[in-house]
């Protein structure tokens, strides 16, 4: 049981700091999970605490108990400040006020039932609140290992059964990042802290892969359909092999969220790509990659029963990738010079990566770090980096499922439970894609 009441000293720093800590520090469910490992919150009021709907009221309630949980509170708060990199508070609470000389004394801890003050509810720091479905967890940092080159004995091994991939550039890729929300068009879209690491790391990966990337950041849904309305039109397409379509946003199955809170459909996205209405692009590989919720649903994951020599094998397969429209690509009409004219299948030559997965009954949210980016993005780039130079994109695709398969962090706003993903992809391409980064021909 707690001893009643924390030190003098510790309740004085945090009194003395209540304004700056209100204002800036991030309560997460990483900081409340480390106060309940060390018996500091308990279930109910960790569980208070997250279910304020702004960051600067979860920072309010918290230092209103943590002055009354004992003398290990403050500690406690202190490692856990460390451990969510919250350095500069950590610091800040440590250092003796007497030296810094910063801290005016009128900074009181005021009574809860005060109205927290006007300028402390800043609209950039808007908190995530239980509706926002793209949650921040802890992942490694995005590795910056340059891009393996393909060697030429491959190249020439695996050209012929492959799409061409000779070009240099070897296409255009149009990255669009939704980081920030209209406040007031979309409230309940939280800003996706973290968003601007995902398009960075984007732009650097497919540059490397010789691609010439354009990055948009924070578009309407008309916006966005605009952007890609004239990325298809672009005639220098001819001149390439292939193209690289990344959306970033917050989502629902089908759809991802504009700035304006209005949705913007996937399936017209990739209708703008088909073979009738980007002709230039006919016979080329098309590939999206779609950083966003699908749905409401949380992964909580299930134990594993068949035991340790089950964990390597896939958590779900994927359908026919190559299949879609093969019937239908050696099929021909006579023109009316007699010569057999070729007929391709409406949408063809396609793969997409989802973030997180659609099942039969329900659709799953996506993971990101605040720091460091999505888990999606962040094996995509690792993968890539590592791997294009031998391995086809499905293959590709496979292995970041089987990594952030392996992945686990807390869920958020129940800081005792844990959660998994699943990403998963659909294909329409009818050959193996291979990159081949950094080869080029010799004619």
């Amino acid at each position: 049981m707690l001893e009643c009441g924390m030190l003098e000293r510790d309740r004085r720093a945090l009194r003395t700091r209540s304004t700056i800590l209100c204002k800036q520090l991030v309560v997460d469910e990483l900081l409340i999970q480390s106060l309940q490992a060390d018996d500091i919150l308990t279930e109910s009021m960790a569980e208070n605490i997250m279910a304020e709907q702004t960051s600067q009221k979860r920072s309010w309630r918290l230092l209103l108990l943590l002055p009354k949980r004992g003398p290990r509170a403050f500690s406690s708060f202190c490692s856990a400040l460390q451990e969510t990199e919250q350095q500069h508070l950590y610091e800040l609470l440590t250092q003796s006020p007497e030296k810094d000389g910063k801290q005016a004394p009128a900074e009181m801890f005021v009574d809860s039932s005060l109205p927290l003050p006007t300028q402390e509810v800043i609209a950039a720091k808007r908190a995530r609140t239980h509706e926002s479905m793209e949650f921040s967890l802890d992942a490694d940092s995005p590795i910056n290992t340059p891009v393996l080159p393909c060697a030429p004995d491959f190249y020439l091994s695996h050209c012929q059964q492959s799409y061409r991939m000779n070009s240099s550039p070897r296409g255009f890729a149009l990255v669009i990042s939704n980081v920030t929300f209209d406040p007031c068009a979309a409230p309940d879209l939280d800003p996706r802290k973290g968003g601007e690491v995902d398009d960075e790391v984007l732009r650097k990966v497919f540059t490397e892969l010789d691609y010439l990337v354009t990055v948009h950041r924070d578009l309407t849904a008309q916006g966005m359909r605009t952007c890609i309305e004239n990325f298809c039109r672009r005639p220098d397409h001819r001149t390439v092999d292939s193209c690289v379509v990344c959306l970033l946003s917050h989502g629902v199955e089908g759809a991802i969220y504009g700035t304006d809170g209005q949705l913007l459909q996937l399936d017209w996205v990739f209708e703008s790509f088909d073979n009738a209405r980007c002709p230039l692009l006919q016979n080329k590989p098309k590939m999206f990659f779609i950083q966003a919720c699908r749905g409401e649903e949380m992964d909580c994951g299930v134990e594993q029963i068949d035991g340790p020599a089950r964990t390597c094998s896939p958590s779900c397969e994927q359908r026919d990738a190559g299949r879609e429209g093969q019937g239908d690509a050696n099929s021909r009409q006579r023109g009316d010079m007699g010569r057999p004219r070729i007929k391709l299948p409406q949408r063809s030559d396609m793969i997409c990566g989802f973030a997180s997965l659609k099942g039969q009954r329900i659709c799953t949210a996506a993971m990101r770090n605040t720091k460091r980016g999505s888990w999606f993005i962040q094996e995509l780039n690792t993968t890539l980096r590592l791997h294009a130079r031998d391995t086809h994109l499905a293959d590709i695709m496979v292995q970041v499922n089987g990594h952030i398969k392996e992945r686990e962090g807390f869920a958020p706003g129940t800081a005792h439970h844990r959660c998994k993903e699943m990403s998963e992809f659909t294909s329409s391409l009818c050959k193996d894609l291979y990159l081949f980064p950094k080869y080029q021909p010799q004619y």
